[in-house]
């Protein structure tokens, strides 16, 4: 290759980590806070809504179920169509989608608006984890992709910090109705910021319009203070146009069912235990209020879980770290279920959270860096929907088996961890460190 002829790897990389990924940090992670108090917030609420309307159980299963649903479309359809068009699109709408619907959520006159409501915010939050990520990613140089790309995870569990705060200081002074509409807020300041960010330069790449790219990576340069060689040009890979089928090919097979069972599993797990934390406080003889307090603490043990994994996820790799995290987060789980006393209670619980979240970051770094550009929105947007089949079974399946035992739903629950980490550490390749297509081109060999 040509001193004047750079590949897209090589590009990023004298770009390196700047004042441009930072600030796209940022506005990502804005849109993943306003998510997370959105997919949150009706838990928080529940008792509340039940409260209002006289809701069984099932109807507040169905109620935390139908986000999940929409989750389940959005993640698939624009996780397909940000690989066919550009991110770009996903980008913008995705979070005007979810928090337009979010601030509708305030004025249901009903339950059945309420539940269609939550379901189209669900579209949209289902739409804006994998577009991100992707999008994300594409400009980071691998040295630092997976560190980054669980700092980008982090703001999640900002999310829930706030959405437990407000729920903690407005559901029980005035009512559920103005957590959804405060949650909303967020979202809608994002959208507009959203707009000025640029498409993805390796989207446009692989697409064939290298002037467009180069262009834009021109832009990241002297945003971040660095400049790339006058006259050069960008290699154009021949990578032909790939299908949602190409998941289940080799030399994805493997991955693709893992991840899957990953994600499902992990899902399974946490909106299993969250969306009736403060059932479960309740049932060990708390008020409301005073569960919404353990609620906020658990949601700060949060942010030190994804950063320890940040850190581990470039020092002993991503596999490593998602299978040791899973793990850890169903012993604690368990524990959580069998503990006799408060203190012990609490602790169990706090960890719990503290892995439970680092393993949703650690996942997020690794499963964008497991597929080619041309697969990368579908692989996550298609890894993705198993968390929304797996959260609309969770508040259901917890209504139940709480009903039964408050142990055995939570041993389940540990269960689902477990097997997730097992399940991670049987995952083919590790992604530590290595250019994007550099695995794909590896595990193919």
């Amino acid at each position: 290759m040509s001193a004047a002829t750079l590949t897209f790897e090589e590009a990023i990389e004298r770009i390196g980590i700047g004042r441009f990924q930072r600030r796209l940090m940022a506005i990502c992670g804005a849109g993943w806070a306003a998510d997370a108090m959105e997919v949150l917030l009706i838990s928080f609420a529940l008792p509340a809504i039940r409260e209002e309307w006289d809701l069984s159980t099932a109807q507040a299963g169905l109620l935390s179920t139908a986000i999940f649903l929409g989750m389940l479309a959005g993640a698939w359809f624009w996780g397909t169509l940000s690989d066919r068009i550009g991110r770009k699109l996903g980008f913008v709408l995705t979070v005007l989608i979810d928090s337009g619907f979010g601030l509708l959520s305030a004025f249901s006159p009903n339950f059945a608006a309420l539940v269609l409501l939550r379901a189209l915010t669900g579209f949209g939050v289902g739409g804006t984890l994998p577009v991100d990520y992707a999008i994300f990613a594409e400009y980071l140089p691998r040295g630092k992709r997976g560190r980054y790309l669980v700092y980008l995870e982090a703001f999640w569990a900002l999310g829930v910090i706030v959405a437990a705060g407000l729920a903690w200081l407005v559901v029980p002074r005035v009512g559920w109705r103005l957590l959804p509409a405060l949650s909303a807020v967020p979202g809608l300041i994002v959208f507009w910021i959203r707009r000025y960010v640029p498409e993805s330069p390796r989207f446009l790449l692989v697409h064939g319009r290298e002037e467009e790219a180069r262009r834009i990576l021109a832009q990241v340069a002297r945003e971040n203070g660095a400049s790339l060689p006058a006259g050069i040009r960008l290699a154009v890979p021949t990578i032909p146009r790939a299908k949602v089928r190409d998941l289940w090919h080799r030399p994805y097979t493997r991955t693709t069912a893992l991840l899957w069972l990953i994600w499902f599993g992990i899902s399974l797990g946490y909106y299993g235990v969250f969306t009736w934390l403060p059932a479960l406080f309740v049932g060990r003889g708390m008020t409301f209020l005073r569960s919404y307090e353990y609620i906020f603490l658990l949601a700060l043990a949060q942010l030190p879980g994804y950063f320890s994994a940040a850190f581990l996820v470039e020092r002993i790799g991503r596999r490593p770290t998602l299978g040791l995290y899973l793990i850890a987060s169903g012993i604690f789980t368990y524990l959580f279920a069998v503990a006799v006393s408060l203190p012990a209670y609490v602790a169990a619980a706090v960890w719990m959270s503290f892995f439970a979240l680092g393993a949703w970051g650690a996942l997020y770094a690794y499963t964008p860096e497991a597929y080619p550009t041309q697969l990368r929105t579908t692989g996550m947007g298609a890894a993705s929907g198993m968390t929304r089949i797996a959260g609309a079974l969770a508040p259901t399946l917890g209504g139940y088996l709480l009903g039964v035992s408050m142990p055995l739903a939570l041993t389940v629950f540990a269960a689902a961890y477990a097997l997730s980490g097992i399940a991670a550490l049987l995952l083919p390749y590790e992604t530590r460190g290595r250019p994007l297509a550099d695995v794909v081109r590896e595990i193919g060999s």
